[in-house]
């Protein structure tokens, strides 16, 4: 069996863009139940939330990767902190240009051209430390692997009647990440 090899940059963005996809939704939904009492939690977000959120993660994953054994981590959460305001203030003006930004934070005291507001500094602070020490640090350690328990390589077992079977016999091989391949 080869050796298990880390995931891949384009699928740890993916996991990363999925996870601040759904803290996006979950967010605006336990916003809404605060300030309206809506019992129906309405969550909202953008497609561009993927993009946004992957990229500031993987990025914000390279800083933690460089700084983990320079700095504390609330002076690392800081670092994220601002980070996160200037990407979400870089993307929301560049999507502005073409009317796409999905935030609008005009409504706040101190907010700065509608992009960015300072009332969110806490709920960035605390979401960047639940990133590093839960989200990057947990998802540096996954791996992708062959073997009969990753449902795809020869003489794997079967869930059906317990026989093993040849994935051969099938065309069909494993690449080095345990994704399925065709010969």
């Amino acid at each position: 069996m080869a050796a298990p090899v880390p995931l891949t940059v384009l699928s740890r963005w993916y996991l990363y863009a999925i996870h601040g996809y759904f803290c996006e939704v979950m967010f605006t939904a336990a916003w809404e139940f605060v300030v309206n009492c809506n019992w129906k939690f309405p969550g909202v977000t953008s497609v561009w939330a993927l993009f946004i959120y992957g990229t500031c993660i993987l990025i914000v994953e390279r800083m933690y990767l460089k700084l983990r054994g320079r700095c504390p981590v609330l002076l690392r959460c800081v670092i994220y902190t601002l980070w996160t305001y200037l990407w979400e203030f870089g993307t929301g003006l560049l999507l502005r240009q073409f009317n796409a930004c999905p935030w609008d934070y005009s409504q706040f005291r101190y907010n700065f051209m509608g992009l960015i507001t300072a009332e969110y500094a806490v709920p960035w602070f605390c979401a960047s430390f639940i990133v590093e020490r839960l989200v990057i640090r947990k998802t540096l350690r996954l791996r992708f692997h062959e073997g009969p328990e990753d449902g795809w390589s020869k003489n794997r077992l079967d869930a059906g009647d317990g026989r093993r079977r040849s994935e051969r016999s099938r065309g069909m091989t494993n690449d080095a990440n345990g994704y399925l391949k065709g010969e």
